[in-house]
């Protein structure tokens, strides 16, 4: 057994960190002093809550960001070796590419998709509930996330180390062997499910975004989460909202714009049965 990476694993691997770092690059160069007044009306923190608020310095989140994509990095590598060696010694495995209409291959792919997004969401929700249920989880590992209290985009992956293997590296290891997605696809996916990742911490609700209008798990949707007094609702992440409708932790909330102008702000509604 060599130590040898296949290009196709290489992309697995390397194209959500690719992905993280353009895409949340775009919302930093449309924030920028060129760019300031361009989406300043749909922040949902004002420039001065970043400032004041927020307890990590984004010099300590780029570092803690890189430290978990080169863990995440490694783990995926592993993972992609260990199955392709599997695939090679046991037969065929789980491709597709022996589908023989392209249209029954297409939905075949796109049905791994689907379960792949079920497994990462349910894990995720499930760990990330535990972060916050445990008084040691939350203050040892997962308040790291919580020192960004104003999010943006490209502090979707600040996490504790621990936090960040337990909760995403891990929960796209089980998302990939449940779905049994070939390689191309699961490149896909990550993409995908990263640039879904760094949306919902963007800081910014932009009606014309399609990921914002398609999914109720958006940005105002955990922002909530992420204030003061709403960490114990809205878990889920990073597609769906089920998981909280079961299970009573789902906070509705309100988008209006602040007092004041200047942007837009996400308001629990008080009166509401969840508990």
């Amino acid at each position: 057994m060599g130590l040898a990476v296949g290009g196709e694993e290489l992309a697995v691997a390397l194209a959500p960190v690719a992905a993280y770092w353009l895409y949340s690059g775009m919302y930093e160069a449309a924030g920028s002093s060129v760019c300031r007044g361009l989406l300043d009306r749909y922040r949902l923190h004002s420039r001065r809550d970043e400032e004041t608020k927020n307890l990590a310095s984004k010099r300590d989140v780029v570092k803690g960001v890189l430290l978990q994509q080169a863990i995440q990095v490694a783990i995926s590598l592993a993972v992609l070796k260990l199955t392709r060696e599997q695939d090679d010694g046991g037969g065929a495995g789980d491709d597709v590419k022996g589908a023989g209409h392209p249209a029954a291959a297409l939905l075949e792919v796109a049905a791994r998709f689907g379960v792949a997004m079920f497994v990462l969401d349910t894990w995720q929700y499930f760990m990330h509930r535990l972060m916050h249920s445990s008084r040691y989880m939350y203050r040892r590992f997962h308040s790291w996330h919580h020192r960004v209290v104003a999010p943006y985009a490209f502090a979707a992956q600040y996490n504790h180390p621990v936090d960040g293997v337990l909760t995403e590296t891990l929960s796209g290891a089980a998302a990939f062997l449940a779905s049994g997605l070939p390689p191309r696809a699961a490149a896909a996916f990550f993409v995908f499910a990263t640039v879904k990742g760094v949306d919902d911490h963007c800081g910014l609700l932009i009606s014309w975004n399609p990921l914002h209008a398609a999914f109720g798990n958006n940005t105002a949707y955990h922002d909530v989460h992420h204030q003061l007094g709403g960490g114990r609702r809205n878990f889920s992440q990073p597609f769906f909202v089920v998981w909280d409708r079961l299970l009573g932790t789902h906070a509705a909330y309100t988008v209006r714009e602040r007092d004041g102008g200047g942007g837009l702000e996400a308001k629990v509604i008080k009166d509401q049965n969840a508990h």
